[in-house]
């Protein structure tokens, strides 16, 4: 088995910190601790908490595109795809024991107060976006779909909707009604 570099360590278990138990509530030391490392390795690889933060975010949406081409590969049809992104919503908040979405919520935490942060998650929120979109308009030009960027707008919400319902009540209903939308908004 390979041994984790002290830079991977560091991210991972700063990453399952922040997002267990909030950034704000981290702290550095308690980082050290848990990476059983010096405060100088720290140091060397980050030179703040934020920097921390930022690696953090870069680490989860590069897991987030990973884990949704990994598992919607051997699929071919947008229509399909755009379902089985439903389904990996649904997976990764089973995985996560309906902990949220990390980007959701870092910004709900900081706020404003960290503008490459928050500029960050508004990103990757719009990238998912346009993963949407380009599913939903390689599928509307198979049926002739009208107003496609209304539809890839509308879905996107009842994805992000379902996140937010499944984290609040710990069950994965949201996500049944919203495939079941999703269906009927494309024929």
């Amino acid at each position: 088995m390979k041994k984790e570099k002290v830079r991977e360590r560091i991210i991972r278990v700063a990453s399952d910190l922040f997002y267990k138990q909030g950034y704000n509530s981290t702290g550095i030391n308690q980082i050290i601790a848990e990476a059983d490392i010096a405060i100088g390795s720290l140091y060397n690889h980050f030179s703040s908490k934020n920097d921390l933060l930022q690696a953090y975010l870069i680490k989860e949406e590069l897991h987030w595109f990973e884990g949704f081409e990994n598992s919607t590969s051997k699929i071919s049809e947008p229509k399909e795809k755009l379902l089985a992104l439903i389904d990996y919503r649904k997976k990764l908040q089973q995985t996560s024991k309906f902990a949220g979405c990390h980007f959701i919520k870092i910004v709900s935490e900081i706020g404003e107060g960290n503008p490459s942060v928050s500029a960050f998650a508004k990103q990757h929120k719009e990238k998912q976006k346009d993963l949407i979109k380009a599913f939903v308009t390689e599928y509307g030009i198979q049926v002739q779909l009208a107003d496609t960027d209304l539809i890839s707008e509308n879905i996107f919400l009842l994805i992000e909707g379902a996140v937010v319902t499944s984290t609040i009540s710990k069950q994965n209903d949201s996500f049944d009604q919203v495939k079941k939308i999703v269906q009927g908004l494309l024929p």
